[in-house]
């Protein structure tokens, strides 16, 4: 790959963030010539692409994805958002024009080992306390990937002797070729991005694939408590170190008598108690013991493992604990963004709660949630986005009497306020993508904030926001 890189001309599709880091890694890699291509007209793209604008390799088109950038192409990098049944990657396979995962090209030129964690929830909770923990050895640690910050610019900055801890959606790992995680990690899996993959198999293919370059001397990491990843086996070429939360897999990393330990098949580590975990809920022991396996079976010692278990208070927009305004707690929530994690975040919110859910669904069925919400406490519901009347149609016959459909996130907390008394819980726990109404999950929860802060100073001030 990176001897075609420097003798004929590669097509890069996408310019965001993990676009942008591909084109300057080709260039570092001594690229030939780059076609840099995205749907938004260059003017828009303006400011972002100044530096790559000068470059003399690298050509920008903008405007959409036109067969005519084919010509003389001999690979393609392709940005995870970009959907596989595009057009242009549909002649590009009939040319036999190799497609690559952004993923594929910065494993290519990382000179670090790396550590991949992917699975539908519990990714970015996981990998940042992997993080946490290896920082506590003083080693170089870079956390990538999905999680915001592009693979291959991780790769371009990680010197020898340091790590790269990358989160890995099922976008990414559905166009690797070679890629391979020294320790590879999948945490769980239930439905998401069926908008995206079209069926479940697929979805979980693609999940799989960061097992199946793995050696004999690389661990897999999977959730022993998860009926499907057991069946994940048989594809497991590597050492194989699950964990569990309910069982006591050998080897393995397991709770028993409410301590954590890790047993590698010949001898036992008691790492910590369960009480030391400081982030909330049963879904974030299972995180913590996933990282522990990552972290322990990446070279880790136990103490620096028990420290960060100990001192990582989570992931902001992740149960982030906001305000408590008059007896109601403020709960943000906002990277909830499949049912499955919003369910995880009302088990491990107790006592009674308004949800505001509702944005832009990516095929999942929201029937079961809506139905799983009274026996969780949920006594309100607040909707907003694209999913809003649906939802609310589910809780009407579901008997709940409280639901409310609001135009924007502002009006949604007061709203929820209205819904809730002393003790109650506010959550946003959106069970959908925000792209229908914000930029990114992070984009909803800082609104989201703002507005509980603002619903604060106007009841400080006896006045009531938006007039209501």
């Amino acid at each position: 790959m990176l001897e075609k890189i420097k003798k004929s001309k590669t097509l890069v599709l996408g310019l965001a963030g993990s676009g942008q880091a591909a084109v300057k890694a080709l260039l570092k890699a001594g690229a030939f010539k780059i076609v840099a291509n995205d749907r938004k007209e260059l003017l828009i793209l303006q400011s972002e692409l100044a530096e790559l604008a000068q470059h003399p390799r690298v050509k920008l088109v903008g405007g959409g994805h036109p067969l005519n950038l084919l010509h003389g192409i001999s690979m393609i990098i392709k940005s995870p958002g970009i959907k596989p049944e595009l057009p242009l990657l549909q002649e590009a396979r009939k040319r036999e024009i190799p497609v690559y995962s952004e993923i594929e090209l910065a494993f290519r030129l990382s000179p670090v080992p790396l550590f991949g964690i992917t699975g539908t929830n519990g990714k970015t909770t996981t990998v940042s306390l992997v993080g946490e923990i290896f920082r506590r050895q003083a080693r170089g640690v870079h956390v990538a990937g999905n999680i915001g910050f592009p693979l291959c610019e991780a790769a371009m900055e990680a010197l020898r002797g340091e790590i790269i801890v990358a989160e890995l959606s099922s976008f990414q790992l559905e166009d690797i070729q070679d890629f391979r995680a020294s320790v590879a990690a999948v945490l769980n899996i239930a439905s998401d991005h069926l908008d995206y993959h079209g069926t479940i198999d697929r979805y979980i293919e693609a999940k799989k694939k960061i097992l199946l370059n793995q050696g004999d001397d690389d661990w897999a990491v999977f959730n022993w408590d998860d009926p499907l990843l057991k069946t994940f086996e048989v594809h497991i070429k590597g050492k194989k170190l699950p964990f569990s939360r309910k069982g006591k897999p050998s080897p393995g990393v397991y709770v028993k008598e409410h301590k954590i330990f890790a047993d590698d098949g010949r001898k036992k580590f008691m790492i910590c108690p369960v009480e030391d975990v400081r982030i909330p809920g049963y879904h974030n022991l299972e995180n913590a013991l996933a990282a522990v396996a990552v972290s322990w079976a990446g070279g880790a010692d136990p103490s620096s493992i028990a420290q960060g278990l100990k001192n990582f208070a989570g992931v902001p927009h992740r149960l982030e604990k906001v305000k408590i305004i008059k007896g109601v707690s403020f709960i943000n929530d906002s990277k909830g963004t499949n049912t499955g994690a919003t369910l995880n975040a009302l088990r491990a919110v107790h006592g009674s709660k308004i949800l505001i859910a509702g944005g832009l669904n990516k095929g999942s069925d929201l029937r079961p949630l809506v139905q799983e919400m009274k026996p969780l406490g949920v006594k309100g519901l607040v909707l907003l986005g694209e999913t809003a009347s649906h939802i609310a149609s589910l809780a009407g016959e579901e008997g709940f009497l409280k639901v409310s459909v609001v135009p924007d996130l502002p009006a949604a907390v007061w709203e929820a306020f209205t819904f809730a008394g002393p003790g109650d819980t506010v959550l946003l726990s959106p069970a959908c993508a925000s792209w229908d109404m914000f930029k990114s999950f992070e984009e909803r929860g800082e609104v989201f904030k703002s507005a509980v802060n603002s619903l604060k100073e106007a009841l400080e001030g006896e006045k009531c926001p938006h007039g209501a």
